[in-house]
């Protein structure tokens, strides 16, 4: 966090940032990484997929490798927000750099598990209305494949520690989306499993629709939890109470009063804060640098002093 060199008189403005206005989470270059490798992983499940139904005639073969083809249009969203915000870092066009980028595509994953939770909800319905007959023996294998290698990508993109956070909104929200989407899928497809094997075992042919309507259930849950976590940084709400809080009561310790103060997110880790000071007796430039130096997050700050009048 470095500080503008500013006038002398305690009237004028007094603008705080970082030089380079680059504001992307500490772990983005690991997490672009593994989302590519990811992406990829699953691009390959894919392919082969498809081929295997068009090779083997299987239907079933091929709507995994569609369902499949979800998962590569969600991951491509996150590496590509990755790559974009990388590369537009220091872009000017942007006032407070790429970093929320990842929120947008947060918020377009969050979209996609609202939109699958209904599929799989009318669908299941369907089949409790109007049941159709299930190859349990040739379903099973495919759905147990299919779990296997979603396992694989939620261990690859498990996130950073920082990039946990849920209390505050502080984490990389990108690599989180692309984490609970491939985790949505993992249970589904426990519950899938355990649908088919009650079908096959106990004759229960009405255990699969419910289990899909379990899983759209919890598909629906985590796209709500996405949208609570995207939202409120893409329209720029106060981020965090507590670091508002700091900076009001650092730059007030010396009997001044904030007049004004904004919060908003910046990207992963990073905050701005805009404050208006008043006091009879304005300090130099150096001494609100000093108040607010070592608070962590705080990337970006506008501090305009005024003399009480």
């Amino acid at each position: 966090m470095t500080i503008a060199d500013p006038s002398d008189s305690p009237d004028a403005p007094l603008d705080q940032f970082r030089a380079d206005n680059v504001y992307l989470g500490a772990d983005h270059a690991r997490n672009e990484r593994r989302t590519w490798i990811v992406a990829g992983i699953c691009a390959a499940t894919l392919a082969a997929q498809v081929a295997g139904g068009v090779l083997f005639h299987s239907m079933a073969l091929t709507a995994a490798g569609l369902h499949m083809g979800a998962h590569v249009a969600a991951l491509a969203v996150s590496a590509f927000a990755y790559a974009y915000a990388r590369r537009h870092a220091d872009d000017p066009r942007f006032a407070f750099g790429a970093g929320k980028v990842g929120y947008l595509a947060g918020f377009a994953n969050a979209v996609v598990l609202g939109v699958t939770a209904l599929a799989i909800a009318s669908e299941s319905l369907h089949r409790l209305i109007a049941p159709e007959a299930v190859d349990f023996g040739s379903a099973l294998p495919l759905a147990v494949a299919g779990l296997a290698v979603t396992l694989v990508c939620v261990w690859l993109l498990q996130p950073a520690s920082r990039d946990r956070h849920d209390h505050d909104q502080d984490g990389d929200l990108n690599i989180a989306a692309a984490h609970l989407h491939l985790t949505a899928d993992a249970l589904v497809g426990v519950l899938t499993i355990a649908g088919l094997i009650a079908g096959r075992r106990l004759g229960w042919t009405w255990a699969d629709p419910i289990m899909g309507l379990i899983g759209a259930g919890l598909v629906a849950q985590f796209a709500w939890r996405l949208l609570r976590r995207a939202c409120p940084a893409l329209l720029d709400v106060n981020p965090s109470p507590e670091l508002t809080r700091q900076v009001r009561t650092r730059l007030e310790c010396g009997g001044e009063r904030v007049a004004d103060l904004h919060l908003w997110r910046l990207g992963p880790g990073h905050h701005a804060a805009m404050a208006l000071i008043v006091a009879s007796d304005p300090q130099s430039p150096q001494v609100y640098r000093a108040r607010l130096a070592d608070l962590a997050g705080l990337s970006h700050v506008i501090l305009e002093v005024r003399r009480a009048v």
